[in-house]
């Protein structure tokens, strides 16, 4: 997708870093010489309350200050959110969801009340607490919504966010080892099951 400005809905629940993705990702796409903009929609602020953020990264300076009704590619961080909340609302058909969670894509569709765009899901459990030892899903989703979007070269957001990381954590390389591991790890499944499925579709 070639568009001047990309959209990015993310729904999540409150402590599983759906915001904190959000807002890494317009750092990193500013960092990338981007206009960005990445905000949450404020409601009940609780631990494990239904939260929404967006993106706009676009390459010249955007003017929308609203939230996003019709976006190119939404992000699930929960699982169980597909059946309380209209995650699909407005998605673009020829953009893309991405969802944590351990089941194929075909196994979710029929609860995205008829999206027939591309279905993408990623284990983030299962990486995070491979590399970071916790459920963190923020980073795996992170690099999921970059490595489906094609909105910043992978190259550059891998280098930028190890960038980020050293300054955060200086005194845990360990931390930033392990957030690598889950951006790269995540990248590179997401790039070979496209990879595969394009091969099955040719």
């Amino acid at each position: 997708m070639k568009k001047d400005m990309i959209e990015i809905r993310w729904h999540g629940r409150g402590g599983q870093g759906a915001k904190t993705a959000c807002l890494l990702l317009a750092d990193a796409a500013f960092s990338s010489g981007k206009h960005v903009q990445g905000f949450p929609e404020y409601g009940p602020e609780r631990m494990g309350a239904p939260i929404t953020a967006y993106n706009r990264i676009s390459d010249a300076a955007c003017t929308i200050h609203s939230n996003i009704y019709k976006p190119d590619f939404v992000a699930v961080v929960d699982e169980s959110l597909l059946s309380s909340v209209h995650v699909t609302d407005g998605l673009n058909p020829e953009g893309a969801i991405i969802i944590n969670s351990p089941k194929k894509a075909e196994e979710l569709r029929p609860l995205l009340r008829g999206y027939q765009g591309e279905v993408r899901t990623i284990d983030a459990r299962k990486i995070s607490e491979r590399y970071l030892g916790g459920y963190f899903p923020n980073t795996p989703m992170l690099a999921a919504v970059v490595a489906v979007s094609g909105v910043l070269d992978p190259d550059q957001f891998t280098a930028d966010m190890e960038a980020s990381f050293k300054h955060k954590f200086a005194t845990k390389p360990q931390v930033i080892e392990g957030n690598m591991k889950c951006l790269r790890h995540t990248m590179e499944e997401i790039t070979k099951a496209r990879t595969s499925a394009a091969g099955k579709e040719a």
